[in-house]
């Protein structure tokens, strides 16, 4: 089966959806199926992949708020490089205008809007907190609920990443048709990485000594991570507990969250490692993670952290909060650095034997990329011989 994904979030300087492309195309061409990627470039050409599946770059337009990505202008282009390729399935992301080059396209091809992200929650909720509640804005943006119904009546199925979007999108009365959650390659993370001497070097850098508590936060430096909560919150606990906090990242807030933590005696900020091993040391080296957004639509980061034995400390929404068990994890209101700083409290006030116990026993049950991908193709198979007339399709939920 021959799968094109038009994809506007993939990036040439990498992300996570890039990421996830990536793995994903060379899993499909173990499974015997072929993925190819047609993404908006500084040029058009196309990128073949060692293994089997390929970039289509099609010369775009730089966002000008994120030099990272591009953005398609040319609907056109994409329906050209569409008939060229003549898929079983076409998916996109991306709710702009290639959402409706795909919809408009006149080939015979299965259309799926597969959702990596809800852009009302990353962006009108965060921007109005503190001016207006969820549900107002939710209200005020009906429009774009109304827009995205518009598009979607073109898709023979609306798919989510995991269960966290699929209810917000439901919530709102659009049909989802499948929730596919994403998974990790599990085989770079692991409980057994972690390394003593390498926790006591991690909290001697942030003034504490092997006794302290010592907290992962792992990821962009953007707004819609909520970093400044998440440090209020160590802050906070750290007054009458010894708690560090290592921040793992880049992002367009650096500058600002390095201002922010200058005056913290605990908190360090360092920038990105890309060996995955050193990583996976380090993360499986760490007590628990602490994450702050309450928008993530799968939980990555959560996931991987698991899978390295580490416990949770996630806010109750988004995707994050899907995965946070009461056995290993404890969540906090969402937006609400007090209440994060009481389940810092809460976190180290337990058993720590059961708890990383629990977790530990929690690594070898995170779901894998893998699985993500077997099921992803039979639903699309399903979806397929539907279109054909060979059998009804299903309704999916993993």
């Amino acid at each position: 089966m021959r799968v094109v994904d038009v994809n506007e979030y993939y990036s040439p300087t990498g992300g996570g959806v890039r990421t996830y492309l990536d793995r994903k195309m060379g899993i499909m061409a173990d499974l015997g199926h072929e993925l190819i990627v047609v993404a908006p470039g500084d040029r058009t050409y196309v990128e073949e992949r060692p293994g089997g599946g390929a970039i289509h770059w099609l010369k775009s337009p730089r966002l000008i708020v994120d030099r990272n990505y591009s953005i398609f202008v040319d609907e056109i282009g994409i329906q050209r490089i569409l008939d060229q390729l003549q898929p079983d399935v076409v998916e996109n992301s991306c709710p702009h205008m290639s959402a409706w080059s795909v919809a408009h396209w006149q080939g015979d091809a299965v259309k799926v809007h597969f959702a990596h992200n809800d852009h009302l929650a990353a962006y009108p909720q965060r921007w109005l907190d503190g001016i207006s509640t969820h549900d107002q804005v939710e209200r005020a943006f009906g429009w774009y609920t109304r827009y995205m119904a518009r598009f979607l009546e073109h898709y023979d199925a609306f798919v989510t990443n995991g269960p966290a979007l699929a209810k917000r999108f439901r919530r709102r009365g659009l049909t989802v048709h499948a929730e596919m959650a994403l998974g990790i390659e599990r085989s770079d993370f692991s409980p057994d990485l972690r390394d003593e001497k390498l926790r006591a070097a991690l909290l001697a850098q942030c003034g504490l000594p092997p006794t302290g508590h010592l907290l992962l936060g792992l990821g962009r430096h953007h707004p819609e991570k909520r970093w400044p909560l998440v440090i209020d919150a160590v802050e906070a606990a750290g007054a009458d507990m010894p708690v560090g906090l290592i921040m793992l990242g880049d992002g367009m807030q650096r500058r600002k969250l390095e201002a922010r933590v200058a005056g913290s005696p605990h908190i360090r900020m360092f920038r990105p490692v890309y060996d995955r091993k050193r990583l996976s040391r380090i993360i499986a080296s760490c007590d628990a993670l602490i994450h702050g957004s309450d928008t993530e639509p799968f939980g990555l980061v959560a996931s991987e952290a698991l899978a390295s034995g580490l416990p949770l400390i996630v806010p109750d929404e988004g995707g994050c909060a899907e995965i946070a068990d009461p056995l290993f994890a404890e969540t906090y209101r969402a937006r609400d650095p007090r209440s994060a700083s009481a389940a810092i409290h809460r976190m180290f006030t337990r058993e720590q034997g059961f708890l990383r116990a629990a977790a530990r026993h929690a690594a070898g049950k995170v779901r894998t990329d893998r699985d993500h991908a077997i099921d992803l193709m039979a639903y699309y198979s399903e979806l397929v011989a539907a279109k054909r007339g060979e059998t009804a399709p299903l309704a999916r939920a993993s």
